[in-house]
């Protein structure tokens, strides 16, 4: 039984049963090569059938979501089911119905020489109509450097048809079908996707949006529990994997149980060899740069700060967990303050994650003096702030991803913005857990006057997405930047994964996206904290990347208004 506050969750569905395992892994392998040697004309077939798949799904998808995480589908609150789902699904797969028609190698707006040896492309807008859409939002793929700008290795060499895992993640509900979509059109892989048990009941709506690969033979949808992933794992017609979860979670896969994992790991040992890209999840911190804000602007920035908390009830691996503030900025106790008010007057979020009141439970032991702000109750951890975090190496909460609505702070010595920017850098590149991705608010006179220590602070982070005065949300939903760890972790110190998905520029050698945008927005985002329409917003974005018609966008602009 769900709390009375809450609507009852969706049915459970029955785990796949290994028979079953075996008959949809011997038609992936039969079909393997057959999806390698499918003619793009084919390929886009698929695609534009699944794109009017998924609009038809998109209503049953967020209701059972909403249903899941607590939410009223006629609410703001669904704008998260909206925009974490259909979404950026359809979004997805539109930007790959592009990239096909470009033969697998779509030529960016630009190209041009980086820092350090990279090259940028500049990714976003694409269009007239993005410029329209997002107003004064950027965004780049960096390429590694020395490493040059190539796109579509796939679709320029070729490949030998393989079966890849992809171990759903249980949070987002995009997550799943977009990593299929990577698999299959970006690595030349058919896939046999398992749905997590916590959002399980979305998989059958996948099955129904999927369905012409399904069909083919080139998609399978299983279901189950710890013991049906280690049945997949362990699988011989089983080639690759890519998982969505925790760093936990991919040791035991790689390493094994706890018991021989550390000894596994020493002899360089692992019980499972596959080849396998993840995304694990971050300590995300948001560098905080200071400056002299009006009373709009810090009410605007707390807003959206808060909103990179509250969205999906913080069950997010790019949810903001840290701020980075200067310790001498003479605003920074007014903006905590304003972050404070927001927190006592949301509304609770239901924690549908499993394990959420342990790992809270865990932050309250480590700081008795965190200030409890929001509601609490049953399925419910309160919306908590934790200040003045010390900014030391090992500290709990820098090397510890909450993975619930806490929101911590931590406050460096530095106080002119430029020094404050440099010593933010080092401090997240070294002592904060994880490199997924990060971001850094600064205000367009501080950025004007410190551009080139800006300029340098981007290429220096070592993440695998940096927001400039966005959520790094934004990254995983453009879709046309990467989405990924930043390169180089090691299967024994793995942190946030290894490998990108989305990417639909199919950039071989991505080291990461920068996205950048206005530091006030109007409308504003529609993440932030308090936004009234974000679920209308939702709905008509489905539409809109359904068909990329600019006459939908004077409604869209509508709704986003009343935010």
């Amino acid at each position: 039984m769900a709390s009375p506050q809450f609507p009852e969750p969706p049915d459970a569905v029955e785990p796949t049963t290994e028979a079953a395992i075996d008959q949809a892994l011997e038609k992936l392998t039969a079909n393997k090569e057959r999806w390698v040697d499918l003619e793009l004309s084919a390929r886009l077939r698929l695609l534009e059938q699944l794109k009017d798949r998924t609009l038809a799904q998109a209503q049953t998808w967020v209701e059972l979501t909403c249903r899941s995480q607590g939410q009223s589908v006629e609410s703001s609150g669904a704008g998260g089911p909206w925009l974490g789902g259909p979404v950026t699904t359809m979004r997805n797969i539109s930007l790959l119905i592009d990239t096909l028609k470009a033969g697998g190698q779509p030529k960016p707006p630009s190209v041009d020489d980086g820092p350090g040896g990279r090259k940028i492309a500049q990714v976003y807008p694409q269009t007239l109509l993005d410029k329209i859409l997002m107003p004064g939002i950027t965004g780049e793929v960096w390429i590694q450097a020395g490493a040059p700008a190539s796109q579509g290795r796939f679709y320029r060499e070729g490949a030998q048809g393989k079966v890849a895992l992809v171990l759903g993640a249980g949070n987002v509900n995009s997550i799943g079908p977009m990593d299929v979509l990577y698999k299959l059109y970006a690595e030349g892989e058919v896939c046999i996707l398992k749905m997590n048990p916590v959002n399980e009941y979305i998989g059958p709506v996948i099955e129904e949006a999927f369905k012409p690969l399904i069909d083919e033979g080139f998609l399978a949808v299983v279901y189950g529990g710890a013991d049906v992933g280690r049945y997949l794992t362990s699988h011989p017609l089983v080639e690759t994997l890519h998982i969505t979860g925790s760093d936990q979670t991919h040791d035991a896969i790689i390493w094994g149980g706890s018991e021989e994992r550390d000894a596994n790991k020493a002899a360089g040992s692992p019980q499972c060899a596959k080849p396998i890209s993840s995304e694990l999840g971050c300590v995300t911190p948001v560098i905080v740069v200071p400056g002299d804000w009006s009373a709009k602007e810090l009410d605007y920035q707390a807003r959206q700060i808060a909103g990179q908390v509250f969205n999906n009830g913080s069950f997010n691996c790019n949810a903001a967990k840290v701020l980075v503030t200067s310790a001498g900025w003479s605003q920074r106790e007014a903006f905590l303050d304003r972050l404070r008010a927001i927190f006592r007057s949301s509304a609770p979020h239901k924690a549908y994650y499993p394990g959420a009141q342990d790992r809270y439970e865990g932050f309250l032991a480590h700081y008795p003096e965190a200030e409890v702000l929001g509601a609490d109750g049953e399925d419910i951890v309160p919306w908590t702030f934790i200040t003045n975090v010390p900014a030391e190496a090992g500290e709990y909460a820098l090397t510890n991803e909450a993975f619930c609505g806490v929101l911590c702070e931590t406050a460096l010595t530095e106080q002119d913005a430029g020094a404050f920017l440099r010593r933010a850098v080092t401090f997240c590149n070294d002592a904060v857990w994880g490199n997924l991705s990060c971001s850094i608010v600064i205000d367009p006179r501080q950025e004007a006057k410190h551009r080139e220590t800006l300029e340098w602070a981007v290429a220096e982070l070592r993440y695998g997405g940096v927001a400039v005065n966005v959520w790094p949300g934004m990254i995983y939903g453009l879709v046309t930047t990467s989405w990924g760890a930043y390169p180089g972790n090691p299967l024994e110190d793995i942190r946030s994964g290894r490998g990108v998905v989305h990417n639909s520029y199919l950039f071989d050698h991505p080291e990461k996206s920068v996205v950048r945008g206005p530091f006030v927005q109007s409308p504003p985002a529609v993440w932030a904290a308090g936004h009234r329409s974000a679920h209308q917003v939702g709905r008509k974005l489905t539409a809109f990347e359904h068909t990329k018609s600019i006459w939908k966008i004077p409604g869209l602009a509508i709704s986003a208004l009343k935010g």
